[in-house]
């Protein structure tokens, strides 16, 4: 029988769902339960359709929607590096890069090609759709630490220095975010849950 586009498709919806068991070092807001890849990139896509308003320029919202529930699929096949890990880094690996190959290679040939552009658009970070998707990965998980008294900062002994290094990105996409994510930042220190 031959392989249709449907299957394809399916084969792929089959293998994303995968993406439910991969945990993130982070916990739900007030809670001690991990995320996993797939409540984030739905909370990511959630976010940039109530916020878009914030960014810095116009953006095409599907787009962003669209890199958002993509984002991190291949940490099915990578796993997920935490953003403060000191030994692996959390930029963009050959190992991602052959993880997306594989995954968004099992869609018809035009699809793929798609999602792996959409992909790699989120990872360069350069057009107005990608940044504004990067400020809303870098703000979560910051609303997530500040519900969470503190959460994998205090787990992990991060400080002030390291999480304002990485979440300064949060300014590309937009400014009024990041005046409120720094405000965050330093009544998070004021408060004693991220140590300077």
């Amino acid at each position: 029988m031959e392989t249709t586009n449907l299957s394809k498709q399916l084969e792929f919806i089959k293998e994303v769902d995968k993406l439910k068991y991969i945990l993130r070092r982070t916990k739900l807001f007030n809670s001690d339960r991990n995320e996993n890849d797939a409540e984030h990139s739905w909370h990511l896509s959630l976010m940039a359709l109530v916020l878009v308003e914030h960014a810095n320029f116009p953006v095409d919202l599907l787009k962003v929607i669209k890199m958002l529930l993509i984002h991190d699929i291949v940490e099915i096949d990578a796993g997920d590096t935490f953003i403060y890990d000191t030994q692996k880094s959390h930029d963009n690996t050959e190992e991602e890069r052959v993880a997306a190959e594989r995954i968004f290679g099992l869609l018809p040939d035009a699809q793929a090609r798609e999602l792996i552009a959409i992909w790699e658009e989120f990872e360069e970070g350069q057009t107005p759709e990608a940044k504004f998707a990067r400020t809303m990965d870098r703000l979560e998980p910051l609303l997530q630490n500040t519900s969470n008294n503190g959460g994998t900062w205090n787990e992990f002994g991060v400080t002030y220095e390291r999480v304002y290094a990485k979440k300064q990105v949060i300014q590309k996409g937009s400014t009024r975010i990041w005046q409120y994510a720094e405000q965050l930042l330093n009544d998070s220190v004021e408060n004693g849950i991220l140590k300077k």
